[in-house]
């Protein structure tokens, strides 16, 4: 039995978890990964992790609401647990008999008598799917059991209802792993993405929120010149339509014969799967496609999720769709990848919204976690930031559609933003981040603050200070910051503890600007006379010390620099670090070296994408990491192995130098900020060739995060 290995990306995942357990004590997770990017093989590593630190085979039970999942997770737990011998099946008549090890369907749970089953029997539960979660059977199993640690897996944590699955872990994701990520990474296969108006109008069929399924498949199935449009279209983008294995996504039964009948008189062999079909059609009708005996199988949300056929290469949207998870779910269906498959071909038709209806929803879902102004401007431009192989083209009507629909869902100025607060009734920051759907890149761009927001929202009536616009603009610069021991240090000393002077020169110097390091006991008067911005900055501080994403490590030096290993930072902050003041305040070098004499740190600064406009052709160094352990370094243009700057490299630990590795993946952000530094910790050197410049092989003292890994140009 191979033994089960975790990919890079997987790896991360494992990470994230590991540091909502130990760092905040969180022991209700959930994983968001896109359809196909292996979420059952996340929680099997994961599970055998908890064995391992707990010394023994912890009780488990796994749930999902199809037999045919709960095989295939069995088998992966196998692998992982390299027993042919593990778990047992409860679902279809099956019944356990030792009930360690319980992979159940939630039907067979639904059955069961649960008072006869301890609350505390499982130390492990991992819900499949958990965005059935709000179901009754799911809540009442939720509810009676009492396990150390649950698990949740789902491709998307939207529902179509309100009711939110997120209360069953504290609001809160674990870990992310997005549909835009898994394509990235080589995991699921591209898609060529066609949006096509189809003429229709579809704001008479909205009803209560939602689009009315019967008007929708009464205005589609008497609509012969959209037939045609969809079988002309069909023709247009696929090479040979009656070779295609296709899924097309239908509003009702009624929907789905009509366009089966359009399809076969068009020479296209297809049938119709939907609820109503029994199990052995259907699964004559799956393995007619995958034969190529059929061309498409029109279905209405039969092949939603837990259906596994690779082998499909266009997917139909036939019909809008208002929830974002069954959007991403139907997708998905398409993006499994299989031999001598090269791309998913989807066709999305497009009619006129109700003005209700949210394509914000859909595409920021479809691009991952895009900010809501950066998606407008993706439609605008034709979406240029698509993974390699990738293509999302709009016709002229559909974007025009679009593009208004989106525009009303991206209002981002002061006052709507004002507007959105004023309504949704939140009275601090997280509150209305959460309620707003706002990442905080979203909130602090272009000075904005919380505090301004709520000035302009009329829920407060205190006059802004002198320096409001300069902290306003240093608040923003804060929320990179991912190292518990700032984030405590800085929280405590507003709320009057002591604090070290570079801990407090990083803080002051980035609200109030690199001069304020000449006066710090000035700049913090300063500061503390805009009392509303401090309390935001105190919200603030909270905020992200509640959601750090991974753990950082103390680094150990003689002079007890306040860095945290893998804890990021800005150059200014690096500085302030080395209490490098100088005449005109904080001293920034402008070369990717820098020497600290007091110390003895070298400091070595570097960008992993280099964009020609930032970067000069004797600064385009190649860096990239060789390996968790390993990264190829290019010295300065100039350096020599035998000049000052040359030495400190070849030679470090005679000369008594630690070099000191900090590395980021662009200069610039998404809103045009500098971009913090990763820092790596110490390194030594394993190698050395080459003069002017200087090709170094470093050794790292800590192993690079996965995360930082995967966009560090791994190459062996």
């Amino acid at each position: 039995m191979f033994a089960l290995r975790a990919r890079p990306y997987q790896e991360a995942v494992l990470d994230r978890l590991a540091t909502e357990r130990e760092l905040h004590d969180r022991h209700r997770n959930l994983v968001v990964a896109a359809t196909g990017s292996g979420k059952t093989v996340i929680a099997a590593l994961d599970y055998r992790r908890l064995c391992a630190a707990a010394g023994r085979r912890l009780r488990l039970l796994f749930v999902a609401h199809r037999k045919e999942i709960l095989q295939q997770s069995l088998h992966t737990f196998c692998h992982a647990m390299s027993d042919g011998d593990f778990g047992e099946l409860w679902a279809d008549g099956e019944r356990p008999h030792r009930k360690d090890h319980v992979f159940a369907s939630i039907q067979s749970l639904a059955r069961a008598d649960l008072t006869q089953l301890s609350p505390e029997h499982f130390d492990v539960v991992i819900v499949d799917e958990f965005h059935h979660g709000a179901a009754t059977t799911y809540t009442d199993l939720l509810h009676w059991l009492k396990p150390t640690e649950l698990i949740g897996l789902t491709a998307t944590p939207e529902r179509a209802d309100v009711r939110s699955i997120l209360e069953w872990f504290d609001g809160r994701i674990a870990s992310e792993l997005r549909l835009w990520d898994a394509i990235e990474r080589g995991f699921l296969v591209p898609f060529q993405y066609f949006a096509v108006a189809d003429g229709t109008d579809l704001r008479s069929v909205w009803r209560a929120g939602r689009y009315d399924l019967a008007g929708l498949s009464k205005l589609y199935t008497g609509d012969r010149v959209r037939a045609h449009l969809i079988v002309e279209r069909l023709r247009e983008h696929v090479d040979d339509p009656a070779r295609m294995r296709a899924l097309g996504f239908c509003v009702r039964v009624d929907h789905a014969v009509f366009m089966a009948d359009v399809l076969n008189k068009a020479g296209i062999p297809s049938a119709t799967v939907t609820g109503e079909t029994p199990r052995g059609e259907r699964r004559e009708a799956v393995q007619r496609l995958r034969d190529g005996d059929l061309a498409c199988l029109l279905t209405v949300d039969v092949f939603n999720e837990g259906i596994d056929i690779p082998e499909v290469d266009t997917v139909l949207f036939l019909r809008p769709t208002e929830s974002a998870t069954v959007f991403l779910q139907q997708l998905g269906r398409g993006l499994r990848r299989a031999e001598g498959k090269r791309c998913l071909t989807v066709l999305d038709f497009v009619g006129q919204p109700h003005e209700s209806f949210r394509y914000v929803d859909r595409f920021r879902a479809l691009l991952g976690r895009t900010g809501r102004r950066e998606l407008k401007q993706q439609v605008e431009r034709g979406f240029p930031f698509l993974p390699s192989g990738c293509s999302l083209q709009l016709d002229d009507r559909s974007q025009e559609l679009v593009l208004e629909n989106v525009s009303r869902g991206l209002r981002l100025n002061r006052r709507s933003l004002a507007k959105e607060l004023r309504d949704c009734g939140a009275t601090d920051l997280a509150g209305f981040l959460d309620a707003a759907g706002l990442e905080l890149a979203e909130l602090y761009r272009a000075g904005r603050t919380f505090t301004e927001l709520a000035r302009v929202a009329g829920l407060r009536h205190d006059r802004p200070g002198p320096e409001s616009g300069v902290i306003g603009r240093g608040l923003g610069r804060l929320i990179h910051v991912d190292d518990r021991a700032r984030l405590l240090g800085w929280s405590r000393w507003l709320d009057g503890a002591s604090l070290g002077f570079e801990h407090r020169l990083m803080l002051l110097t980035t609200l109030l600007g690199r001069e304020a390091a000449e006066d710090l006991d000035g700049a913090e008067r300063r500061l503390r006379a805009h009392g509303a911005l401090v309390e935001e900055l105190r919200q603030l501080l909270a905020y992200l010390s509640d959601r750090l994403e991974h753990r950082t490590l103390p680094f150990l030096h003689p002079s007890r620099l306040p860095f945290e290993i893998h804890g990021r930072y800005r150059l200014n902050e690096v500085m302030a670090g080395f209490g490098d003041v100088r005449k005109g305040g904080l001293y920034l070098p402008r070369e990717g070296v820098h020497f600290c004499k007091e110390s003895g740190c070298n400091l070595l600064f570097v960008t992993l994408q280099k964009d020609e406009d930032d970067y000069s052709s004797t600064t385009m160094y190649a860096d990239h990491a060789l390996g968790p352990r390993r990264f190829h370094w290019q010295s300065q243009s100039g350096t020599r192995p035998t000049d000052t700057k040359g030495q400190r490299h070849v030679e470090h630990q005679a000369l008594g130098v630690t070099p000191l590795l900090f590395v980021r993946e662009h200069r610039k952000d998404e809103r045009g900020e500098t971009e913090p530094y990763v820092f790596l910790g110490p390194v030594r050197l394993e190698s050395w060739s080459g003069s002017r410049p200087m090709d170094v092989i470093w050794e790292m003292e800590t192993a690079i995060p996965a995360e930082v890994l995967q966009v560090a140009r791994v190459v062996g």
